[in-house]
């Protein structure tokens, strides 16, 4: 399977027509005629892989195209929490309130460190609370990716635990006893970094 860095990139037909700056039909039609390589979905739908998409720009000398699709691939999803804990009281709790204070977010849960990895290359949210006791991880290895990789979009982190060294790389430190109008204050404030280097 392609990978662009960490990270698998698929493409709708509408999202690439928004990237090179046509209309959907015409991105339909260039997959039809063989320009644009790309597969269907069960339900018929045409999807792209990143690295077909940037070989079809390659080749048609779509420079500026190419470059928004590099930002694309680059930016998180700033609308995107994701709650790390092996403790799924703690996690349904946050999620559950959090659906309600920040509605127009999406909230994705992970139990394990292979949960983790999972939903970071899959869903690359700009927001993760991490809890320190989550297994399966090296918490130092994790943050450097993490913050080092540009493939992820650099997310900012919250660590969340009762002993967590003040020398790792994080955002913002939590207790356990975390309330979730706390958490959403911290992240409406670092929201506000994202809209400015926008």
């Amino acid at each position: 399977m392609p990978k662009i860095g960490h990270k698998v990139k698929i493409f709708s037909a509408l999202e690439v027509a928004n990237i090179c700056g046509v209309v959907n039909q015409t991105a339909i039609n260039w997959i039809k005629n063989g320009y644009l390589k790309a597969f269907t979905t069960p339900g018929g739908q045409y999807r792209i892989y990143a690295k077909d998409l940037a070989a079809f720009l390659d080749n048609r000398g779509m420079g500026d195209s190419g470059e928004a699709l590099q930002v694309l691939l680059e930016k998180a999803d700033w609308k995107a929490l994701l709650i790390a804990s092996s403790d799924q009281e703690l996690s349904n709790r946050l999620r559950d309130e959090l659906f309600g204070l920040l509605p127009d977010f999406s909230v994705f849960q992970a139990f394990d460190g292979f949960e983790l990895g999972l939903r970071l290359t899959g869903e690359k949210p700009g927001f993760i609370l991490l809890d320190w006791d989550l297994p399966g991880i090296s918490h130092n290895k994790l943050l450097q990716l993490l913050k080092g990789d540009p493939g992820f979009g650099k997310p900012f982190v919250f660590a969340m635990g009762d002993e967590i060294e003040t020398g790792d790389i994080v955002d913002r430190v939590f207790t356990k006893a975390l309330n979730s109008e706390v958490l959403v204050e911290a992240i409406k404030d670092l929201e506000k970094q994202t809209s400015a280097t926008a």
